[in-house]
């Protein structure tokens, strides 16, 4: 049993003078560790300053029950009329509309055709002084109102509707769910806070357009061909069903006409922000001084272990 303490304690008591020896190693390089994490640590705060602000805009948003749902009776009749019907347009709508809000369709044809393109794909720097935004002159000259990237297949002169886009997805727009409340929080992130408001209002603005319009003429088709059923029938009580059909349908095609907000309604609206989303520079410096820290540690080690032996 001797034998084994002893072990223990040489074992700890090496342990001690290896942990002495690396402290003492360190305590005669700090001038290096010092410096280099001062150094780095520089590097760091100019590149933090380099970062441009970005500011977030955010719409909270409820579905709205804005479309008149055809009764299950009247479903019933115009299904032995061999008429069918949507159950609920109006959630069907909603559901879809937070999918659609992401898609390279709805980009493509309703946000990329009402923004300024440059705000998106040549985007340099925004003045909050003045209000005012500068372009990158290597991709879009602002003067002629041009564009004049490099590029190669498969990118154009122009950013296509693809390219475009890519960006708007990944570096732009969020759109997330609370699935207790059902309430959808719609973000479009932007160094300048006015464009985010803008983008934010017109997503919002463009996604009740779409159903609006998408459901208004799938109404009026309805309307149509009900009043033409109604027309060639001879039974009474099939006319009658179609009848009850078309009221229906007139009546929500009144709705659809009368709701400023057909899919989503705002709980908060959008804003300029005038708080900055990022960058954290204080958390980047941090970051950084700690690596330049690390970096200073691993110089004397090696100067100690690599370049000390070669020398004795």
């Amino acid at each position: 049993m001797q034998p084994e303490h002893d072990k223990e304690y040489s074992d700890h008591f090496n342990n001690e003078l290896d942990l002495k020896l690396f402290f003492n190693i360190l305590l005669q390089g700090k001038w290096i560790i010092i410096s280099v994490t001062t150094f780095v640590s520089i590097l760091g705060l100019l590149f933090s300053l380099s970062l441009p602000n970005v500011y977030q805009s955010k719409a909270l948003l409820v579905s709205v029950n804005s479309s008149a749902d055809i009764p299950a009776t009247y479903s019933t009749l115009a299904g032995l009329a061999g008429i069918s019907f949507p159950a609920n347009s109006t959630e069907n709508n909603s559901s879809k509309a937070k999918v659609k809000m992401t898609s390279l369709s709805f980009f493509e044809n309703n946000i990329m055709k009402n923004i300024y393109l440059p705000d998106l794909m040549a985007f340099q720097s925004w003045n909050h002084k003045s209000n005012t935004v500068t372009y990158d002159e290597n991709l879009f000259d602002s003067t002629n109102g041009t564009w004049i990237r490099k590029y190669s297949y498969p990118k154009q002169q122009i950013p296509t509707p693809q390219e475009s886009f890519k960006v708007f997805i990944s570096k732009h727009i969020s759109v997330r769910e609370n699935v207790q409340t059902g309430f959808i929080t719609l973000s479009i992130k932007h160094q300048s806070p006015f464009i985010a408001k803008e983008w934010t209002n017109l997503i919002v603005d463009e996604i009740n357009s779409f159903y609006r319009k998408k459901d208004k003429l799938e109404s009026e088709r309805a309307v149509s061909y009900l009043k033409q059923q109604i027309s060639i029938t001879s039974l009474s009580e099939v006319k009658e069903a179609l009848t009850m059909l078309l009221q229906e349908e007139i009546k929500k095609l009144t709705l659809i006409e009368a709701n400023d907000f057909y899919v989503f309604d705002y709980i908060n609206p959008p804003a300029v922000m005038e708080k900055k989303l990022e960058p954290n520079r204080a958390l980047i410096c941090i970051l950084i001084s700690l690596i330049g820290g690390i970096l200073g540690i691993f110089i004397v080690l090696i100067k100690h272990y690599v370049f000390g032996k070669k020398t004795s």
